[in-house]
């Protein structure tokens, strides 16, 4: 019974982690880009009290065993990678991915990150920048007399100068990031992603080859959180936690029970 005890504390406590990566989740479903998170749970040690296959008698082996688990732990939580849904926001920095790949993007101390929110503006000196004012990689610069930006599917961003509105002058090109284990890149926040050894080296080319998506401009990727099954998350999470907590009130009954025999 006190075994009781410590194997539904374990329930309750990861739970309690279910519960906290379903309110990220659900406090990110206006974020852009955001990917929602996905909590893996795996059971603990077992204690054998006999093995399956033990000797029984002579030539006769257990079916079954008796083994009693110790309860569960959060084995990780899995960034799922599916694309939301593409919002039209006739923005023409706006541009979305459709398909695998991330923006780059260097920090001010030159790393390298990688993000899926293409709400991209315009610094001081008309350089392409994130929401935060980090540079997009490859640095690509807007001059002051153009009229209009135009971002090809293919990456390519060209534009209109004043002086020749008929005529339009490419920039640069825009290439993106993918990785072979997307799950294992490390969030950090601001919607950046960082290169890890789980999510392996990234691979770079222009958008629509090597398995990378293709660019909408004036497009802006949504969350890819489901509310409904966010709520429907944390109503069976809060009864698992409920279940457990019922669990160990049942096992102290039975210890108070048993010792109000010696008394």
């Amino acid at each position: 019974m006190i075994k009781a005890l410590y194997t539904a504390a374990t329930g309750m406590n990861a739970q309690t982690t279910y519960i906290d990566n379903t309110s990220n989740n659900i406090a990110n479903v206006n974020t852009t880009g955001f990917k929602k998170g996905q909590v893996d749970f795996e059971d603990l040690l077992y204690e054998d009290r006999r093995l399956p296959g033990t000797d029984a008698a002579q030539g006769l082996q257990y079916p079954t065993g008796i083994q009693i688990g110790s309860g569960t732990a959060v084995s990780g939580i899995t960034k799922v990678f599916s694309t939301g849904n593409l919002t039209n926001t006739t923005n023409q920095l706006d541009l979305a991915i459709e398909g695998d790949g991330f923006i780059q993007v260097t920090l001010p101390n030159g790393e390298l990150r990688y993000t899926r929110d293409g709400g991209l503006k315009l610094n001081s000196q008309g350089n392409l920048v994130t929401s935060d004012g980090f540079l997009i990689s490859p640095q690509i610069t807007i001059p002051q007399q153009a009229l209009a930006v135009t971002i090809g599917v293919d990456g390519t961003i060209s534009v209109t100068n004043a002086g020749a509105i008929n005529t339009s002058t490419v920039l640069g090109q825009l290439t993106l990031a993918r990785f072979q284990n997307p799950a294992g890149l490390n969030a950090q926040g601001r919607n950046l992603f960082a290169e890890s050894v789980s999510s392996g080296a990234p691979i770079i080319a222009t958008p629509g080859q090597n398995g990378i998506g293709s660019i909408r401009q004036g497009f802006l990727e949504r969350s890819n959180v489901d509310v409904v099954s966010e709520l429907i998350n944390l109503i069976v999470a809060q009864r698992a936690f409920e279940f457990n907590s019922r669990a160990i009130r049942t096992a102290d009954n039975m210890l108070g029970s048993a010792v109000s025999l010696i008394q």
